[in-house]
């Protein structure tokens, strides 16, 4: 390919003769250096999914020749555009390459600083112009690849909260489109509409605080910053496991995603994991790092983002991460998913009799229907059961169940006597809040977004900047005096304290129960099944109910005005 690709170029560049040996050696050189890293990049989707281990070293190997690739046709640049004829496509093409690497390195590594390299590659895209004459040309699939090079840029801008990027990012790809389909009458025009309707919607389903001051509107990094997690105090006496890996799973019927990315996979993602660093400064490319070096601070823990899995998939993927879990670590399951309920009467209350919720079903759903209308003594088989997770309490495990489901994990039993919690979300909501379900569970906006979903039960969309800090300080402090509840309380599980230690779950802990009390004390909140709830239970007058937060929360809510939407004397009414 590259002898042939050679032979056209110098042969429309003049006699072969005229041109001097070294030029010649710098077009063949390109040429082999971009097959090689095509050859490689294409080898990327071979790679196995889930195990940590096998696929590094072919990542490094790719990234050795992009790297080479790049400084190559930076250094003969003259020479491959009059010998070559390099197009300014071509280059943006290979910097589009390069910033899919970083992305997908952070994919698997959960190391947040590669976002940013992703995003100087696509951003240099963007500033250089790289594909503004494709649009010149008459090859539509040209065409494409920008459209591409824009739906990838937009995702990584998404994880860094880079929202003002975000929206012209939108406008540009939408006038793209909008030319792409008046040019060639091609039949994806309405695919790319749909991803345009779906940025659209997963951009707008955040609840937005504006700013009075200055009308900006508040953008938060809800990643663990080096003041996030609670402190502990000295002398506490909490477990010492590390969340090491994490599945995070969505599949909700009718939740905007985008991606790939459900809303509340999004959000869930970014509460296990760090702030990014600057990585330009530490090393030259991921996986270079010589093993003598220690990383500064503990890494995130790895996780495995899986959209509308199957059965099967599900269970690989668990296995999987159950086998690498390396010893003290803790394995974090994240279901957002529809609830599934058992379709008949069962005599027995075990781990396959309440339901669970529901995994992608590949085959016709009728088929399944039809096959429970005659024999309603079988179990839903599309559905991830409490006792499907049994096997895996062989190690400390951490759940999270959003869905209206989520009280089938209430009947768990630690049948290993390793530490186990199941933290539950409410299976319904006031008939106020109902509608909202499609921009993401408010369950799972109070893990990763506590003041923000606080507002938003309190119906607050705008305030002074003064306000935002004060209440922003005054979350820190509740925070830490519901860590002092939880290691001080007599009667609680020894699992929530062994799980107190790692502050990822330290502080999916903290929120959690801020969440269960701002509830349990809202107006509007006055059912049970209104309430989230844990297995094993916390005892409610130390935690949940304790009047000590339940006078934060009043507290909080007089600073934002907004005491009128809480009850008083919510002791009494119990």
């Amino acid at each position: 390919r590259t002898e042939f690709a050679l032979k056209e170029i110098m042969s429309s560049g003049g006699a072969e003769d005229d041109i001097p040996q070294a030029e010649r050696k710098t077009v063949t050189d390109f040429c082999y250096l971009l097959d090689k890293s095509k050859q490689l990049f294409n080898g990327l989707r071979d790679l196995p999914q889930y195990g940590q281990k096998q696929w590094q070293s072919y990542f490094g190997r790719t990234f050795d020749v992009y790297t080479k690739l790049w400084k190559f046709q930076q250094q003969h640049r003259q020479v491959l555009d009059n010998r070559y004829g390099l197009k300014r496509w071509q280059i943006g093409e290979i910097a589009s390459k390069i910033g899919q690497l970083y992305y997908h390195y952070y994919l698997r590594t959960s190391e947040t600083s590669y976002l940013n390299e992703a995003f100087s590659f696509y951003s240099a895209i963007r500033q250089r112009s790289y594909y503004s004459q494709v649009n010149k040309e008459d090859r539509p699939e040209l065409v494409v690849k920008k459209l591409r090079y824009y739906a990838r840029f937009i995702v990584v801008c998404l994880l860094l909260n880079k929202m003002d990027v975000v929206k012209d990012l939108v406008k540009e790809l939408s006038d793209e489109i909008e030319d792409y389909t008046h040019r060639f009458n091609t039949e994806d025009q309405v695919e790319w509409n749909l991803v345009l309707q779906e940025v659209a919607a997963f951009i707008e389903a955040d609840p937005v605080m504006v700013l009075n001051d200055d009308n900006t509107i508040v953008i938060t990094s809800n990643r663990l910053s080096e003041t996030g997690a609670p402190l502990l105090e000295q002398g506490m006496i909490v477990g010492q496991l590390a969340l090491a890996d994490a599945l995070i799973i969505g599949n909700c019927n009718n939740q905007v995603k985008f991606s790939e990315l459900t809303i509340d996979m999004f959000r869930m993602l970014q509460a296990l994991e760090r702030e990014p660093m600057n990585l330009a400064s530490q090393m030259n490319k991921p996986g270079m790092q010589e093993s003598t070096e220690k990383p500064a601070r503990r890494e995130n823990p790895h996780k495995y983002l899986l959209y509308k899995p199957t059965f099967s998939q599900l269970y690989t993927f668990l296995a999987a991460s159950f086998k690498e879990l390396p010893a003290n670590s803790v394995l974090l399951i994240y279901l957002s998913a529809t609830g599934v309920f058992p379709s008949g009467r069962s005599d027995s209350e075990g781990p396959y009799d309440f339901g669970g919720v529901l995994t992608n079903s590949n085959r016709d759903i009728i088929n399944g229907d039809a096959l429970h209308k005659r024999n309603q003594s079988y179990k839903e088989m599309h559905c991830l059961h409490p006792g499907d997770l049994y096997p895996f309490t062989r190690k400390p495990l951490f759940i999270i169940v959003d869905s209206s489901n989520s009280v089938a994990y209430k009947n768990f039993t630690n049948l290993f006597g390793q530490p186990l919690v199941c933290l539950l979300s409410p299976t319904a909501y006031p008939k106020a809040l109902q509608d909202q379900s499609q921009r993401g569970s408010l369950f799972t906006l109070f893990l990763n977004n506590p003041l923000m979903a606080f507002l938003f039960v309190s119906g607050l969309s705008s305030m002074r900047r003064g306000l935002w800090e004060k209440c922003q300080d005054y979350l820190r402090k509740i925070n830490r005096d519901i860590a002092q509840l939880l290691t001080h309380s007599r009667s609680i599980d020894q699992s929530f304290l062994q799980f107190f230690g790692d502050e990822f779950l330290r502080l999916l802990l903290t929120r959690f129960i801020f969440c269960s009390a701002t509830m349990r004390m809202h107006k509007i909140f006055r059912e049970t099944r209104n309430y989230p709830e844990s297995y094993p239970q916390l005892p409610r007058d130390e935690t949940v109910e304790n009047p000590h937060l339940q006078k934060h929360i009043l507290e909080l809510a007089s600073i934002l005005d907004v005491r009128n939407v809480f009850l008083e004397n919510t002791l009494d009414d119990y």
